[in-house]
């Protein structure tokens, strides 16, 4: 009969268990953080070469590293610690992406997230938005004294429709209004749009904005030698 008792006690202790633990809520599995992206880590300047700025959105990401090591010997290539957006997220930081340092070449770009629509598409500024704000931010960086360089925002697919909440206006015409400020305020263009456009079947990602390691390859070439020519005459 004890040991009777026993086995009931020792079964129901473990019933009771096996309850809390059911009851208790499930412990959540901490995601790991997405590992930084390599191409926004500062970089130390070698003493003596020109210091160039790429300001721009992750499509600039995917080339900053290739035109780093293009541009190795030659000139400190630097750009800001983020994903640059649209061009009114440009009004807002670029005081602190120019810093107090001196700048030789500026090569920026905003278009894109300027151009994406609504729901996802937060930042987006109409053409003539996008039109006003580029000529403020024009004015600014001139006041570096570096000599500015463009580039063409590139082809977005399917028309810019990438998912019932992510599309995008004409990019085109985004291309049209930026390249209008630049003629009329002097600054080089480096039409990435037009490089890049002939190859996207082959060089673009799959209903995507961004490009393949050799799409980005492609880009940074161009941006090199926009780089190396606006240091030319400079």
């Amino acid at each position: 009969m004890k040991r009777t008792r026993t086995l009931l006690t020792v079964l129901l202790l473990a019933s009771l268990t096996a309850l809390n633990a059911a009851d208790s809520p499930a412990k959540t599995v901490a995601k790991p953080k997405p590992a930084p992206d390599s191409s926004l880590a500062p970089v130390e300047d070698v003493a003596g070469l020109p210091r160039v700025l790429l300001i721009g959105d992750s499509v600039s990401m995917g080339y900053t590293l290739t035109v780093r090591a293009l541009l190795k010997g030659k000139a400190n290539v630097h750009r800001p610690p983020a994903n640059c957006s649209s061009t009114g997220n440009g009004l807002t930081h670029l005081k602190s992406w120019l810093g107090d340092k001196k700048w030789d070449v500026i090569h920026f770009n905003f278009g894109l997230h300027d151009a994406k629509l609504p729901p996802e598409g937060v930042r987006h500024a109409p053409p003539e938005i996008y039109e006003k704000n580029l000529r403020e931010l024009v004015k600014q960086m001139k006041t570096t004294g570096a000599k500015l360089v463009f580039a063409t925002t590139t082809p977005v697919p399917n028309g810019g429709n990438i998912s019932p909440i992510r599309r995008f206006g004409s990019v085109d015409r985004y291309n049209v209004v930026a390249k209008k400020v630049m003629e009329e305020s002097g600054v080089a263009i480096d039409d990435l749009h037009a490089a890049i456009a002939p190859h996207v079947a082959d060089l673009q990602r799959p209903n995507d904005v961004h490009f393949s390691a050799a799409g980005s390859e492609l880009l940074a070439k161009h941006v090199t030698a926009s780089i190396e020519a606006a240091l030319k005459s400079k």
